[in-house]
């Protein structure tokens, strides 16, 4: 991400004791060079040695920023009202907990534990713990989308919602490929985002958005791949989780490289495929095709065949004949010229 330039990527990590208590001074300075412009977030007082420790993969599209977030060591108090500009942010909570005190100016304490979110104004001074370990995707987003939210006030909630799902999806889309969007590309990246964030606090979503259609084809995607084993995971199930038709849902799989039933088919074969090259407790070609849900192991056989060019029979048997000449190769070995055991 460079100077002047409305979009790009952008990594940093404060994680090493090294940085001491000037994580936050060293994480501001990559971002000013690497964006070219000041971080839109308020001044922190960490209040003790080696309290900001974090390591960051972000992408910016316009004034949206999506950062993936993991977390050393995290606490203590933004410096006041104002700096960083009016923005919102959502803390999408993957692992661990994020706890916030002073929110809106008041006294409570609100936890946001994993699988869970918060979108809140970058309003009055507010103190932060967050448990070591923990990691969290943030969106920096302007003000707009929280109008005709709660009010403007915080809002609390679950990941797991459909429209949540759909806009993770497309947040994870932006963050991947920010790098090879063009002009066009990168502001609607960034107005997709804004509409399916506004969409997920409201827990509305425009399905015949046709700009939201490859959001929701990926969030179907990583939906399917949560339910591979399940003998039930079809298209139906997926448009029913998602909470659209499954009409909708074919038509958003039309963005992508294949249909919803090639997709499920081909992460079935990877999974199947995977196992049957274990050499350890790996399963009989029946046993795999019956865990993958294939009719029989003949079915299986020829959608593996078709799909890796070599029908798992003979696939096994070239890695068993791998591994028994690489074991030959090491016993020919002469002493001399293996490596030296560590001391």
């Amino acid at each position: 991400m460079s100077a002047r330039q409305p979009g790009g990527a952008f990594t940093a990590d404060v994680t090493g004791p090294e940085h001491g208590e000037n994580g936050f001074a060293v994480f501001r300075r990559a971002w000013d060079t690497q964006t070219g412009e000041a971080l839109p977030l308020p001044s922190l007082d960490t209040g003790e040695r080696g309290a900001f420790r974090i390591g960051v993969r972000a992408a910016r599209a316009h004034d949206a920023v999506i950062a993936d977030v993991r977390f050393a060591h995290f606490r203590g108090r933004t410096s006041g009202p104002g700096e960083g500009g009016d923005r919102v942010l959502v803390h999408l909570m993957r692992q661990g907990s994020w706890r916030f005190t002073g929110l809106g100016g008041g006294e409570a304490d609100v936890t946001v534990p994993d699988g869970s979110f918060l979108a809140r104004r970058n309003g009055p001074p507010t103190s932060f713990d967050v448990r070591p370990g923990s990691r969290a995707t943030v969106l920096i987003l302007p003000p707009s989308v929280l109008q005709g939210v709660s009010g403007g006030r915080p809002v609390l909630g679950s990941n797991r919602s459909s429209e949540m799902r759909v806009l993770m999806a497309h947040a994870r889309m932006v963050r991947e490929t920010v790098r090879d969007l063009g002009p066009a590309g990168l502001l609607g990246a960034r107005d997709a985002l804004l509409e399916l964030t506004r969409g997920a606090l409201r827990r509305e979503f425009d399905a015949l958005e046709p700009r939201l259609a490859p959001a929701l084809a990926r969030a179907a995607m990583e939906l399917a791949d949560e339910y591979l084993a399940e003998p039930d995971l079809s298209p139906s199930l997926l448009a029913r989780r998602l909470n659209v038709s499954v009409r909708t849902l074919h038509r958003a799989f039309a963005t992508a490289e294949e249909p919803v039933a090639a997709y499920v088919r081909r992460r079935r074969l990877e999974q199947a495929r995977r196992e049957l090259l274990t050499p350890w407790d790996r399963p009989s070609i029946a046993e795999a095709a019956a865990r993958w849900h294939f009719a029989d192991s003949s079915h299986f056989a020829r959608a593996f065949k078709k799909q890796y060019g070599e029908a798992p029979s003979r696939m096994i048997a070239a890695a068993e004949e791998e591994r028994r000449q690489r074991q030959a190769d090491t016993q020919d070995t002469p002493a001399r010229e293996r490596p030296a055991a560590p001391e």
